[in-house]
C-alpha cells in the first residue's frame, strides 16, 4: 500500500470529522442528541483511520499556530450546547492529591477538531501529505487520541444509559 493511501483515507475522515463539528457549531438551533448520536458513528471511523498512522514520528506540532482564545471559544460553545451532556467523571477520579478530576466531551472534541482542522489547512496550502501524515499520526499517539477514547467512552455511557 502505498504511504499516500492512509494520508488520503485520513483526510477524508479528518473533513468530514471537521465539517460535523463546524456544521452543529453554526446551527442555529442545535439539536445535542441528535449531533451526539451522528458523533457516536463517525468518531469509530477516525479512530479507525488514526490507528492506520499511529506510528508516526513526531515531526511538528500542528497546534502551535492556533490561538489559543479561538480554541477555547469553540470548547465554551460546545459546553454551552451540550449542557449536562458534557461533564463525566474519569475513570481515577481522585487524584494523590486529592483533587478531584473530571472529564469534558467538549474538551475532547474542541482538541480533536483543532489538531485535525490545522493538519487540513496545511495539507491545502503546501500539499505534503506525508510530512502532515506523521503529525496527525504523533499527535494520535502523544495528545488527542487520548480525547478521542474518552470521547468514545463517554457516548457508549450515555448510549448505555438511554440517554442518547
Amino acid at each position: 500500500m502505498s504511504p499516500l493511501q492512509p494520508a488520503g483515507e485520513f483526510a477524508r475522515v479528518a473533513r468530514a470529522y471537521c465539517e460535523f463539528i463546524e456544521s452543529f457549531d453554526a446551527a442555529e438551533e442545535r439539536d445535542s442528541t441528535q449531533f451526539l448520536s451522528g458523533l457516536s458513528g463517525l468518531l469509530p471511523r477516525l479512530h479507525l483511520a488514526a490507528e492506520a498512522v499511529s506510528d508516526a514520528e513526531f515531526t511538528d506540532d500542528l497546534l502551535a499556530e492556533i490561538d489559543p482564545e479561538r480554541r477555547f471559544a469553540l470548547f465554551s460553545r460546545l459546553r454551552q450546547a451540550l449542557g449536562e451532556l458534557d461533564g463525566y467523571w474519569t475513570e481515577f477520579d481522585v487524584g494523590r492529591d486529592l483533587q478531584e478530576r473530571s472529564g469534558s466531551l467538549a474538551d475532547d472534541l474542541a482538541d480533536i477538531y483543532w489538531e485535525l482542522r490545522a493538519g487540513l489547512e496545511r495539507l491545502e496550502q503546501d500539499q505534503r501529505p506525508l510530512s502532515i501524515l506523521r503529525c496527525w499520526g504523533a499527535g494520535y499517539r502523544l495528545h488527542w487520541g487520548q480525547h478521542l477514547v474518552d470521547a468514545e467512552r463517554h457516548l457508549y455511557g450515555l448510549r448505555a444509559r438511554r440517554m442518547l
